[in-house]
């Protein structure tokens, strides 16, 4: 499949520091893309480059082919992590507002019943809940109808509830065959929404995949996982295999279930609140980007 918006060792360097390291990246046409890194890896600058909101400082960015210019805007949406509306202006009204900057619309009434406005049109923008005001930016990303729509952090700050409406929301769009560039901190989010998924770090691209494959190219192990008192540091050190403690649990990387499991019984562990789970995303990006918190 062609890429509808495709980066050449797109680079960015500011005094003193280098962002974005000469990375690769291509994005099909009706695919949902996740762009993943910890804080300060460069996904926000890679993301303003591909808007067309930073001028890179060295490779090539191409729509459809061609370089990008004023018809790519036009076909674009874009949902950043923080956007400031008029104060005092109504739902509504900010609708409108943005609707009259794009040749091509699409209905309002549409849009309005899509992301579930119809309660608060006429309410000031000031005095939105969180998820309310995340399904106003969504719409006002939509107002053009776009062919690719940008979607940084969309769901940061949100509780679970208004999140799942928000998936709700992104896979109906992508049903349409919209094509999607996600940045989201949350890996469960990503791999339920991404078709494919890049994670990013220090600049640099440092795998990509669909969610599946880069589980299976990276893993071959499940993780057990009980409560920390029932494997304290005496007997763990008896183990034939390292045991990790996370957040209150002892987990252990197993590569075969049936032998580890047995020698947990033979060292007399108790298997109460035992639990086996698969190797996730959140596995892949902590083993790739590390533990370490980021500013």
């Amino acid at each position: 499949m062609p890429a509808l918006l495709q980066a050449r060792g797109l680079s960015k360097r500011y005094p003193g520091v280098e962002a974005v390291k000469g990375i690769d990246l291509a994005l099909e046409q009706g695919v949902c893309l996740g762009l993943l890194g910890p804080n300060g890896a460069g996904k926000t600058t890679t993301v303003e480059m591909l808007e067309g909101i930073v001028t890179p400082s060295g490779g090539t960015i191409l729509y459809r082919g061609k370089a990008t210019g004023p018809g790519f805007r036009q076909e674009a949406g874009i949902m950043f992590q923080q956007t400031s509306l008029q104060d005092y202006i109504r739902v509504e009204e900010a609708l409108r507002l943005f609707a009259s900057f794009y040749r091509r619309t699409r209905p309002l009434e549409e849009l309005i019943r899509r992301c579930a406005l119809e309660e608060f049109l006429r309410r000031d923008v000031r005095h939105l809940s969180g998820g309310q005001r995340q399904r106003l930016l969504l719409a006002i990303a939509l107002v053009n109808d776009p062919e690719i729509l940008f979607l940084d952090e969309p769901t940061t700050g949100l509780d679970p509830q208004s999140r799942r409406n928000f998936w709700d929301l992104i896979d109906s769009i992508k049903g349409e065959g919209k094509t999607v560039l996600l940045t989201t901190h949350y890996m469960e989010e990503a791999h339920a929404l991404c078709d494919r998924v890049a994670i990013m770090d220090h600049g640099r691209i440092v795998t990509a995949g669909t969610p599946r494959e880069l589980l299976r190219r990276h893993f071959d192990s499940a993780v057990i996982t009980l409560p920390q008192q029932q494997l304290p540091p005496s007997l763990a050190d008896r183990l034939p295999f390292p045991v990790h403690r996370v957040e209150g649990q002892a987990e252990i990387l197993s590569d075969d279930l049936d032998r580890d499991l047995r020698l947990l019984l033979d060292h007399g562990v108790s298997l109460h609140h035992l639990q086996v789970r698969s190797r996730t995303l959140e596995d892949l990006f902590l083993e790739l980007t590390g533990r370490q918190l980021r500013g």
